[in-house]
């Protein structure tokens, strides 16, 4: 029987619980078998402990930190934060999730996941709580990100904040240069900014790119490189092709960039590592996640006001930007699902937006889940400098073709199968010497066929 949780400040009033009681329990407020009769409003007897997995991405830091808000709004439910890597976050939610090994009650997973696992059925259904939930509003969630979380026309996840990726840059390092950067630049352009920058001792990098192994380190921003060369990791059959010409070439660009003129030990950075270097000025450029222009414009940035976005690079295509969205789940095992949903609609809600914006900054505010985030005037104004462009870039991109050619699946800087993770963390690491300068992309990637080809052929079986 669902046990209702009383706000202690409510926001959203108790007709929100009242409802998602409605959809849990069926009619709480009937007699029970044993002639029982339980309010939806009654209060749980004893402190629920919720176990949520999240990594340590600047909002989901901020989340944390909010925590006692929720605390003192819901004093029946105790959230514990285990803060983790992307990647060691990865592995400890999908070895946790495949073998319902409940040590997690809230998970942050990505869009690669949601569809993937709802279908596997190892993850809550949350279609009714949420679309009951008239406060909640799943309308207001930006329709590409919500499409990419359902799997056969139902909800698995909700998202926290969704992205998609351009360039950012440093004004100031670029006015002392003497450079112009484009709205739309080229990677060869970038590559000529970098080298102008580095060679001129305008700034230790002239630019900074995730190096670090993990399909979604290293390969995030890798992948879009070779999509918008021309590549892709199989062609519309399920043959592979990271050892075509237009992989090599994407890899041995991306990497001797880095190389020549990014910032020292690529193969230890990832986006917290780029985010201290730009906001250091020891990096002058950083492609990644649109979610970064947040922090870098954060009221305790020092780059704050100095920064400059514009579309992520091409070569061969009219855009390059990934999408991408972090988002809370709930184990399908879940002995706790009305306190995690509890917790769940509260940090992915519009009042958690508007909590963020008053207690924190309005420049911090989770991205790219909500239309109605960039209609607050409070946002508006503090990020100007990003906010408009990171929806034109979420609508812009095409999932279902992001490169030259077609391909069998949906997803840009991942291909959606189960084998993914793990040929994609595989090759990110073989890939550690062609960043060192101590081997080829080619014989690397030759060497990748193999294994890349059997995760091809399972899907053609």
């Amino acid at each position: 029987m669902f046990k209702g949780f009383i706000r202690r400040r409510s926001v959203a009033g108790m007709g929100v619980l009242a409802a998602t009681a409605m959809v849990l329990a069926g009619c709480a407020s009937e007699e029970g078998s044993d002639g029982d009769t339980e309010s939806n409003d009654s209060v749980s007897a004893e402190v629920v402990e919720l176990n949520i997995a999240t990594v340590n991405n600047p909002q989901m830091v901020d989340m944390e930190s909010l925590k006692g808000e929720f605390e003192s709004q819901y004093p029946e439910i105790k959230v514990n934060f285990i803060v983790m890597e992307e990647g060691d976050l990865r592995d400890s939610v999908t070895r946790d999730i495949s073998t319902s090994g409940g040590q997690y009650d809230i998970l942050t997973i990505g869009a690669y996941e949601v569809p993937i696992w709802g279908a596997n059925g190892w993850l809550a259904d949350l279609t009714d709580l949420a679309s009951a939930d008239v406060d909640y509003d799943v309308e207001d969630i930006l329709p590409p990100v919500r499409a990419g979380l359902s799997a056969n026309d139902r909800l698995f996840a909700v998202p926290f904040y969704a992205e998609s990726s351009f360039l950012m840059y440093n004004k100031e390092i670029f006015e002392a240069a003497g450079l112009t950067m484009p709205e739309r630049p080229t990677w060869d352009e970038v590559a000529g900014l970098a080298k102008q920058i580095k060679d001129g001792g305008f700034a230790d990098s002239g630019i900074c790119l995730r190096g670090k192994p993990g399909w979604g380190d290293q390969f995030a921003p890798l992948t879009t490189v070779v999509q918008t060369f021309g590549g892709n990791w199989f062609d519309n059959e399920w043959n592979q092709t990271v050892n075509a010409p237009e992989f090599v070439e994407a890899v041995d660009f991306y990497t001797s960039l880095v190389r020549d003129y990014g910032q020292l030990d690529p193969v230890s950075s990832s986006f917290p590592e780029c985010l201290t270097n730009v906001k250091n000025g020891t990096s002058a450029m950083w492609y990644d996640a649109t979610s970064a222009a947040g922090s870098l414009e954060a009221a305790d940035s020092p780059v704050s006001g100095k920064m400059g976005y514009v579309y992520a690079p091409v070569k061969e295509t009219a855009q390059s930007g990934w999408l991408w969205s972090w988002n809370l789940a709930i184990p399908a095992s879940s002995e706790k699902l009305d306190a995690a949903w509890t917790f769940v609609r509260w940090a992915t809600s519009k009042e958690y937006i508007q909590l963020v914006g008053n207690e924190i900054g309005w420049a911090n505010l989770p991205p790219g889940s909500r239309v109605s985030t960039y209609e607050i005037p409070e946002y508006q104004e503090a990020a100007g400098a990003f906010a408009n462009i990171t929806v034109e870039i979420m609508n812009d991109v095409n999932p279902g073709q992001p490169g030259v050619n077609p391909q069998p699946w949906t997803g840009i800087q991942f291909v959606s199968i189960p084998e993914f993770p793990d040929i994609g963390n595989k090759l990110s690491q073989d890939l550690a010497p062609v960043f060192a300068g101590t081997a080829s992309a080619q014989s690397v990637l030759d060497s990748a066929a193999a294994y890349v080809q059997a995760a091809g052929d399972a899907q053609k079986d």
